[in-house]
Order: structure tokens, then C-alpha cells, then sequence
């Protein structure tokens, strides 16, 4: 199992605006932004000057609900997870089943799963590419949360 590439922390937030005024403090500027219209969500990756790919800070931000009221995350819920990209998804995730490790989100779609660190942390795998579905992770279920 090799891990390949550190690429995000991603953190839940209620104001974008000021969290990129706060995050271009420090030097960091929108690199990419992803709206999703379905899921009701907007991403936006911040980056130091050239470490745009390399080392990024993911901000996510959820809508508020149709009834106008906004989420809030309490007990540190804001802090969301790391994320790697792995050379062969179906060899980590079967490496850390090996471990004794629990694969909370199976790579069902060959590209993405999501684990949990002893201390509870949440890490996304992401494919370098994308892999067939493949069994047994293609109808395995979820267990707990990420």
C-alpha cells in the first residue's frame, strides 16, 4: 500500500466569503470551485501560490434547507477529513481490511472510499484515475460514518 499524493483538508463552512477573506490572509487563493445544484452544495479549493494540486484547503459549504435554515456543525463537525490519492484503491482498501481496519464508505465506484484513523479522523481515498466497480467493494454497504 503506497500512498501517493496529499491533496485536501476539507472543512464545513457557513460563510464562504469570510472564510476566503480570512484564508487570503494567510496567503491562500481560490484555485477551483465546484457547485453542485443537486447535492446542494458549493466547493472551493484555496491554495498557497504554487501549491495549487499540491496541498489545498477544501471548503465546503451547504446550502441552507429549502425552508431557508442553515446547518451548523457543533463538536468540531466542521473539520471534515483528509484526503490522499492511493495508486490502487482496491489494494489499500484490502491492505487496511487486513489491518483490522473498517472501511466506512466502500470504493463501490472504483474511485473513492472513506476510512477512519484510531483517533477517529476521517480520511478519503481517491483512485489516481478510476478502476472498474469491482466486487466485493462494488455491493458492500456502508458501516458507521465518515
Amino acid at each position: 500500500m503506497r500512498m501517493t499524493k496529499y491533496l485536501h483538508t476539507m472543512i464545513r463552512v457557513s460563510d464562504p466569503d469570510a472564510t476566503i477573506r480570512f484564508f487570503s490572509l494567510i496567503g491562500l487563493e481560490e484555485v477551483r470551485r465546484i457547485e453542485s445544484e443537486k447535492g446542494r452544495f458549493t466547493l472551493i479549493f484555496l491554495a498557497a501560490p504554487g501549491e495549487e494540486g499540491i496541498a489545498e484547503v477544501e471548503l465546503t459549504y451547504n446550502w441552507p434547507a429549502e425552508d431557508g435554515s442553515a446547518e451548523t456543525y457543533g463538536g468540531g463537525r466542521n473539520f471534515g477529513h483528509l484526503a490522499y490519492r492511493v495508486d490502487d484503491i482496491y489494494a489499500t482498501c484490502q491492505a487496511l481490511t487486513d489491518a483490522g481496519v473498517t472501511i466506512n464508505r466502500p470504493p463501490r465506484d472504483g474511485h473513492m472510499a472513506f476510512v477512519r484513523s484510531p483517533d477517529g479522523i476521517s480520511v478519503e481515498l481517491l483512485q489516481d484515475g478510476r478502476l472498474a466497480p469491482a466486487e466485493p467493494w462494488a455491493s458492500m454497504p456502508n458501516t458507521g460514518v465518515w
